[in-house]
């Protein structure tokens, strides 16, 4: 005998527990209803009842909210009307990562299924077009997965239906005058039945809407009388074709007609038969969503049911029918999504139905003509659809489909988000060093961009632009920061330019975004850089390591070929820029962990030389807040910044350097409205002079800093040694502030030591 701990249940106990579970969740969410119980839903609430495929995606899209994109982000749309949807934030089956940036391709979707619920008609195959690795494919699954998400909500339940046959016991007479044995009332439904009181229970070929049932003739007449005139009209007329003029699958008309010979032309009797069940959308067992990958075979086949058991339990009068079926990927896609996955990689012949599919909402299978209700949303790379451009066919098929460019990210924050969730498991066993994602974000996005056209821009704005290095263009189309080195006038002008620069090849077969290194590769840089023993972390380092064995690989990649053009496509000197960009970050970071200065000082230096020169221009007092007098503003505090700034040393050039100061805070605040001001971004360059100034009055300090460091390297025989003490309280901070490790902050140390010091 077995003793059970305290709160313990039993294997039988613990069942019964998950049976109530499953059969509250199974209630509540209505999976099994009868006709009747269904058009209460209908009546109840005819616009989600009555949803296409279009709308139903357009309102699962909403269903999940959306987040406006940040006004510096530079996109070909007038900001605010730009929005991130959230379905694209959760990971794709639960495990692989969301999709990264591409707002605006989720917002050309978004209005190309809007259209397709106003036409009531899908007449358009949404084709993402891109570079392999642009995340077209994760889009759509993303799309996929929402629907499944969506399908499980209150907000999100459609349905279906199947035929049901009780046993013979339930039938007297005539088939449909139905009984219970020994009782009077008769019964209203067969949906309801258990299993073992069903001789057959039939489902749709083609997962379709209980609402065509009703015989098409008199649908509108029939909403009329459920809903009231004047909401049925309006309610027609936003109604896919599908529901309005579409018609029952092949074998459920051969039921449906069946039935109403036998019951005499009563349509009610048929009801008894009709099975209402709720749908949920699912990628893995392909119900309503599907992907079909590239293949020769036809999408859907036709093929006589095979006789079996329950088929020889119908009715008489429905034995005598050869029953056909439905089959295939436009079968399983029916009601929801199909991804057409590398469609171009097809024969052009495989998919020439969809032509007529788009256009009449119907395809001809074998002697059946499905009707369907699907959004199709293909993906293709560059090289085959410019290859399909050249087909003679290319004008009828460009009729039927909507083109969606899919670009590689320009963002480099966008670009390093992609990798950040990814490295601890492309690290393995070893410690992830800091801006490992930064770094190879950055040259990513600089492989990508292109060379401004000045031609194409003002004459006042043309040099402006062209001046624009690889680095400058990948920060601004970042956060939209400006090259330090404009006057207020020239970034007034340039910004004002920045939607025209994004769109300068938006529109031209090679566009910006079409070729660089792909997220794909660079995950097997990040791979190869994490194996190679010589660096004890996946660093920056090491990853710079890899892209310079990588970049010699011209004959494999397409993007390593071009012509270098004013330092734009020169992958092997951008590995040069991304690492003297990554010094910079570490000088910062190894500077404040060896405590030479507090930066917070010099933030509040800035601060008060802007508020003391504000006061100066506008001639008023500042009150002391030790003694609670007005005094007049520091001119010894201005005199001290002005002179390690560089400032004009004429009176008069001097007032409008001031007045430009003001003036630069005063637009940093409007393109910024909700951020705190930090003037450090304001004004990059007097931070970099006043680092400058600092550093230089502490040469000698610095010097014995570095000697320090090298020192700790090499002689750790002493550590009592004040260099050696030094090395240790520095590698401390930059491991508790930084996130390093003890041997990452070494290896930057030293790099850092020997590239500057």
């Amino acid at each position: 005998m077995t003793t059970q701990g305290r709160g313990s249940l039993s294997g039988q106990e613990a069942l019964g527990l998950i049976d109530q579970t499953i059969q509250k969740e199974f209630d509540s969410n209505r999976r099994i209803l009868s006709f009747d119980e269904y058009l209460v839903l209908l009546r109840d609430n005819p616009e989600k009842q009555t949803r296409g495929s279009a709308q139903y995606l357009v309102e699962m899209m909403d269903y999940f909210g959306t987040t406006p994109i940040p006004t510096y982000d530079i996109h070909p749309v007038p900001s605010g009307l730009l929005q991130r949807f959230k379905i694209f934030d959760f990971p794709i089956d639960g495990i692989a990562p969301r999709v990264i940036g591409q707002e605006w391709v989720q917002n050309q979707i978004y209005r190309s299924l809007k259209a397709f619920a106003r036409q009531g008609l899908n007449n358009k195959l949404i084709l993402l077009h891109g570079p392999n690795g642009s995340a077209k494919s994760s889009i759509v699954h993303s799309m996929m997965n929402g629907m499944e998400r969506y399908s499980k909500e209150s907000d999100g339940a459609t349905y279906t239906f199947n035929w049901v046959f009780p046993i013979e016991r339930y039938l007297k007479g005539n088939m449909g005058i139905n009984t219970y044995p020994n009782k009077k009332e008769a019964l209203s439904t067969y949906s309801k039945l258990p299993d073992e009181e069903v001789s057959a229970r039939i489902p749709c070929d083609l997962n379709d809407h209980p609402f065509l049932i009703i015989p098409q003739e008199q649908r509108k007449n029939f909403l009329e009388k459920l809903i009231g005139l004047e909401q049925a009209e309006k309610l027609w007329e936003s109604m896919p074709t599908y529901l309005t003029k579409g018609g029952l699958c092949h074998r459920c008309k051969q039921i449906f007609d069946s039935l109403l010979i036998a019951q005499g032309g009563n349509f009610k009797k048929i009801l008894l038969h009709i099975q209402v069940e709720r749908i949920y959308f699912s990628r893995r067992y392909r119900k309503g969503l599907v992907t079909i990958e590239p293949q020769l075979h036809v999408d859907a086949q036709y093929h006589q049911l095979s006789y079996n058991k329950s088929m020889g339990s119908l009715p008489a009068s429905l034995q005598s029918i050869n029953f056909f079926t439905l089959t295939g990927d436009l079968v399983d896609g029916n009601r929801g999504l199909i991804e057409y996955s590398d469609l171009l990689k097809r024969p052009v012949d495989s998919f020439k139905y969809l032509l007529n599919a788009c256009e009449t909402g119907a395809v001809n299978v074998g002697n059946s003509i499905a009707y369907l209700d699907s959004i199709l949303l293909g993906s293709t790379n560059e090289v085959q659809l410019d290859a399909f451009k050249e087909f003679p066919d290319f004008t009828s098929f460009k009729a039927r489909i909507e083109l969606i460019q899919v670009p590689y990210l320009l963002c480099s924050n966008q670009e390093q988000e992609i990798y950040s969730t990814q490295l601890s498991q492309m690290a393995g066993e070893k410690h992830v060093s800091p801006h490992v994602a930064w770094a190879i974000g950055l040259w990513s996005v600089l492989t990508r961009l292109k060379k401004p056209n000045s031609i194409h821009y003002p004459p006042n704005v043309s040099t402006l632009i062209s001046s624009l290095s690889p680095l400058e263009k990948a920060q601004l189309y970042n956060t939209g920061e400006l090259p330090s080195s404009l006057a207020l006038e020239e970034r007034k002008l340039l910004r004002a330019a920045l939607r025209k620069l994004k769109e300068e090849y938006s529109n031209i077969p090679y566009y910006e975004g079409r070729m660089g290194a792909s997220a794909r590769e660079m995950k097997s840089v990040l791979f190869d850089a994490a194996q190679n023993p010589e660096f004890p972390c996946l660093s920056p380092l090491a990853v710079l390591r890899e892209l310079e064995e990588f970049v010699k690989r011209v004959t494999e990649y397409e993007f390593l070929k071009q012509d270098v053009k004013d330092g734009f496509h020169d992958s092997a000197e951008f590995i040069t820029l991304v690492r003297q960009e990554y010094l910079n970050k570490i000088d910062r970071e190894v500077r404040d962990s060896i405590g030479l200065y507090d930066s917070a000082q010099w933030e509040e230096f800035l601060k008060k030389y802007v508020l003391q020169i504000s006061l100066h221009l506008k001639k008023e007092k500042v009150k002391n807040l030790i003694t609670g007098r007005l005094e007049d503003p520091d001119l010894a505090l201005i005199t001290e910044f002005e002179k390690i700034v560089d400032s004009p040393q004429d009176s008069h050039e001097k007032i409008g350097f001031r007045q430009n100061v003001i003036s630069q805070v005063g637009v940093w605040s409007l393109d910024h409205p909700k951020e705190h001001m930090t003037y450090a971004r304001v004004f990059p360059e007097f931070w970099k002079k006043l680092e400058k100034h600092y550093f230089e009055s502490q040469k000698a300090l610095l010097t014995k800093m570095s000697d320090a460091l090298l020192v700790y390297d090499t002689d750790e025989d002493d550590p009592s040694s004040e260099g050696g003490s030094l090395a240790r309280q520095t590698i401390h901070r930059m491991q508790s502030q930084f996130g390093y490790c003890q041997a990452c902050a070494r290896e930057v140390i030293i790099f850092l030591m020997r590239q500057r010091f």
